[in-house]
């Protein structure tokens, strides 16, 4: 899967999350629907792209500011073991 394909599953997961009155709930729900329900290989192609691209963007897409929360604060939870 592309790297503009992940991201528009993640952003539909976190504009679920985002509409949480507690952000810290919001930021928890999208690590864990995403650590529930994404193969392991499309957590380590989102998580390996933010490597290289911090802000979470390409040409194409970018991350929403609390899907790229989730995924920096539960990195290693969400990073598949090899």
């Amino acid at each position: 899967m592309n790297i503009d394909q992940l991201i528009h599953l993640a952003n539909r997961i976190g504009d679920f999350f985002d509409a949480m009155p507690n952000r810290a709930e919001g930021v928890e729900g999208v690590a864990n629907h995403i650590e529930k329900f994404w193969e392991p290989r499309m957590r380590r192609q989102i998580l390996e792209f933010l490597v290289s691209n911090p802000e979470g963007r390409t040409a194409e897409s970018e991350l929403s500011p609390i899907t790229l929360e989730a995924l920096n604060q539960h990195r290693d939870r969400l990073m598949p073991k090899t």
